[in-house]
């Protein structure tokens, strides 16, 4: 177990190709730490960084109370699992994770009663004697694990782990691998694409985009108050609704503008001052429209028309438009009496609210203290 630090890590390829931009990220001794984003966006670059597989151009990589960036893999004392399991087909489950013991000396009395304490805690022991082939999806994954876990190292390194399983068997595991976590508190660092893994899983989120770091926090800080734009649509399921309008004030009360909507935001008042009569992005989440009056807020309505209904079981989902041509997806409950070609009176809940600056960074206007 150990704590894992990059400071100032830039990774740069040949052609001018910058994966890791002067990232910082400081992961605690025993910390569970998810880092997301889309594709090509550097983190597996930077958990290759960390393992060793890649040297950084500039910066430094710390596990433990070393500097790593000269030390080989072998060295390092963590544990990869790929996405791709990386077993030896040829292998025994049990030759599988007794590889890395035989390669540091172990003894076979040792190496034996440490594969089958792991294999007995990952509910594998059954299939110590079958061949890679033999496993299904999950069984494969649940031996990479088993593979990695045999070592007992400073660090567990997750490359997309569950990506190569259907849906219901990734939530699955997802869930039995943080109860893993709980057991062995070694310090794991787990990179993957898909938003709903990183908030199940993290004990802090590392959210990437073009090999910079937009924000770090718990899962909770990540949705609730996302420093930007990007941030704030790249969590939740449907994503954050986006309008573009003007700022104009009322008395001293700050309204966004946007063709006939006109919203209150009297949660924002004094951090909207510098933008009157400017543009700004109001970001709202499905879950915080409803169907009928908010408490002191029945000020807050649009009028919209349902364009598409979605029964997801345990919501619905409408997509709708509003007068001005604003689109919006509300999330509500299965129960909602609503048709397609209905018009409704939606209401907000403006103190859920975010303000984003229109630029590329699109900063969080709500956050500014």
């Amino acid at each position: 177990m150990a704590r894992v630090r990059l400071e100032n890590v830039t990774k740069i390829f040949d052609g001018n190709i910058t994966a890791v931009d002067n990232v910082t990220l400081d992961i605690a001794d025993r910390e569970f730490m998810v880092i997301v984003g889309p594709s090509g966006c550097g983190k597996t670059t930077m958990l290759r960084l960390i393992a060793g597989l890649e040297a950084p151009t500039s910066g430094n990589i710390t596990i433990g109370q070393s500097i790593v960036n000269e030390t080989p893999p072998r060295n390092r004392d963590v544990a990869m699992v790929f996405q791709n399991y990386a077993l030896y087909p040829h292998m025994t489950v049990f030759q599988n994770m007794a590889f890395s013991l035989k390669l540091h000396g172990y003894a076979k009395a040792h190496m034996k009663k440490r594969v089958e304490e792991v294999a007995a805690l990952l509910g594998i022991g059954e299939l110590l004697y079958r061949k890679p082939r033999a496993l299904s999806g999950g069984e494969r994954q649940r031996v990479a694990l088993g593979k990695a876990i045999v070592r007992n190292p400073k660090a567990f390194l997750f490359d997309e782990p569950l990506s190569n399983l259907d849906a219901r068997l990734r939530i699955t595991t997802a869930a039995e691998l943080k109860a893993l976590h709980r057991r062995l508190e070694t310090t794991s660092i787990y990179v993957t694409h898909d938003q709903a893994e990183a908030m199940t899983l993290g004990d802090r989120i590392a959210v990437m985009r073009e090999g910079a770091i937009y924000q770090i926090g718990t899962p909770l800080e990540v949705y609730c108050r996302p420093v930007n734009r990007f941030v704030a649509g790249f969590f939740g399921t449907p994503s954050m609704n986006f309008v573009r309008g003007i700022i104009r004030y009322r008395g001293d009360y700050p309204c966004f503008v946007s063709g006939d909507t006109i919203l209150l935001l009297s949660h924002v008042v004094p951090r909207l001052a510098a933008y009157e009569d400017k543009t700004v992005v109001l970001g709202i989440r499905p879950e915080h429209i409803f169907l009928r009056p908010i408490a002191g807020q029945t000020q807050n309505a649009i009028d919209c028309k349902v364009r598409v209904i979605e029964y997801l079981g345990n919501r619905v989902d409408l997509y709708l438009e509003s007068n001005s041509g604003h689109k919006l997806i509300a999330a509500r409950e299965p129960a909602a009496d609503v048709r397609v070609d209905q018009h409704l009176v939606i209401y907000l809940d403006i103190r859920q609210a975010h303000v984003f600056e229109t630029d590329t960074a699109g900063r969080n206007i709500s956050l500014v203290l």
